[in-house]
């Protein structure tokens, strides 16, 4: 009988800030990993600024049911998104993860991946640096196959961009500058 692993994860925010492609990015990292991996996503009508969800299953075997039933963890970048999706996230056991500079929630792990995003040339790598972070916290997936996955989803010409905020993502897990 082997060990069945299997992680629930939630990322929500708004419309435009990458919270789609980042669940798209971390599934496809699981299965280059060797995992089972599903990611389903839902957003409003709008184009930007509307609430946006990425749900993203990363699993040892096939997995049964494609949506998140409890969130082991769950970041939130808006706190519109906290307040739609989150809020029964804060009832299980599951960690919450926002960002420190546009959402509220007592109790969650604050990090601050905006001004990271910024320190590394542009906020809107926002998004990769949460996964940086997230991927150091899962320690699933190795950096190296995270940062293959983001290079392979990003514009041409972000490469750099988007490898120095994988990786600043990273260092913020491993440096522990968030608080709770």
């Amino acid at each position: 009988m082997s060990d069945r692993m299997q992680k629930e994860i939630k990322i929500c925010g708004f419309g435009g800030q990458g919270i789609i492609l980042a669940g798209v990015i971390l599934g496809e990292a699981a299965v280059k990993a060797g995992y089972w991996a599903v990611q389903t996503q839902s957003y409003g009508p709008e184009a930007r600024g509307g609430a946006a969800r990425s749900e993203v299953i990363i699993a040892s075997e096939p997995i049964d049911f494609p949506r998140v039933t409890v969130a082991d963890v769950t970041v939130a970048l808006s706190q519109p998104a906290y307040d739609r999706y989150v809020k029964d996230a804060a009832t299980t056991d599951g960690v919450v993860v926002i960002e420190r500079d546009l959402v509220e929630a007592p109790g969650s792990l604050a990090q601050p991946f905006v001004k990271t995003a910024e320190s590394v040339g542009n906020k809107i790598v926002t998004n990769i640096v949460m996964l940086g972070y997230l991927n150091g916290y899962l320690d699933l997936i190795t950096p190296e196959l995270l940062e293959a996955a983001v290079l392979a989803n990003v514009p041409a010409g972000t490469e750099d961009l988007n490898r120095q905020a994988v990786r600043a993502g990273r260092q913020l897990f491993t440096g522990g500058e968030g608080e709770q």
